[in-house]
């Protein structure tokens, strides 16, 4: 059990980042605890864009700037691999051809208009919260990287979950998809709105409540995506985890935004 936990971590860090870890064991069962660890993956990610967003903002940089930073880290370190899952998801759904061929659009290695302009509206949706965010004080910006970046890396696990399907035989999404327990993924998606909620209580009581809901209401977009993927293309694929990741991300920074 323990090998195939260190594994299992080395299966999330090595698949959903670009840091040097070496994916020694790649099955179903070594993606299962890889995929309950991806939030672990995403907490290392968000306090690297909140640290770079912090120190860029207590240099004088500005919260504009700092925003921007703390966007480009998590994209630097996927290599824009989930970026490009989302362009590919929005092109697949917008293009309303039947399953078969929508899911030959969206492994092109071009992006279409609807790619782009999806692309372009998270990025500016992330940006501006953040900026409101490091406006706030740094802390504030660097919390809500790493709470955003944990809730997205959530609704992977949550995307993994046994009863979702794979949309093709080959492929990450072939690989992670129905590995994990539901009763696992939903204990872990308790575990970490719980440990969110903690560190928003460095801003009191509100703030904990806050970032438990940013949590939530980013798990509440991913499954809508989710669901409506499955739905359209008959499971998922990388790409659809890549668009499930942006979106959970995206809807925990604005629900920051809201009620701040």
């Amino acid at each position: 059990m323990t090998s195939l936990n260190s594994h299992g971590v080395r299966f999330a860090f090595g698949t959903l980042t670009v840091l040097p870890v070496r994916v020694t064991r790649w099955d179903r069962a070594t993606a299962r605890v890889g995929m309950l660890c991806a939030p672990l993956a995403g907490l290392v990610v968000g306090l690297l864009a909140g640290g770079v967003g912090a120190l860029s903002l207590l240099a004088g940089s500005g919260p504009l700037l700092a925003a921007v930073a703390s966007v480009a880290v998590p994209a630097a370190l996927t290599r824009g691999l989930h970026l490009d899952g989302l362009a590919d998801t929005a092109d697949g759904l917008g293009s309303g051809k039947p399953a078969e061929d929508a899911l030959r659009i969206m492994k092109q290695s071009d992006i279409g208009p609807f790619g782009v302009v999806t692309l372009l509206l998270v990025l500016l949706a992330q940006v501006a919260v953040l900026f409101e965010l490091y406006g706030e004080g740094w802390a504030h910006g660097a919390l809500g990287s790493a709470v955003a970046a944990v809730a997205a890396r959530l609704a992977l696990t949550l995307a993994s979950r046994q009863g979702v399907p794979p949309a093709r035989p080959e492929g990450l999404g072939a690989t992670v998809a129905a590995t994990v327990p539901a009763r696992w993924a939903l204990l872990a998606a308790g575990v970490a709105a719980a440990l969110c909620a903690g560190a928003g209580a460095a801003f009191g009581p509100y703030g904990a409540l806050h970032h438990a809901l940013a949590v939530l209401g980013a798990l509440a977009a991913a499954e809508l995506l989710l669901r409506h993927c499955v739905r359209r293309f008959g499971g998922v694929t990388g790409d659809v985890f890549g668009g499930v990741e942006e979106t959970a991300a995206t809807a925990a920074l604005v629900v920051l935004a809201l009620g701040g």
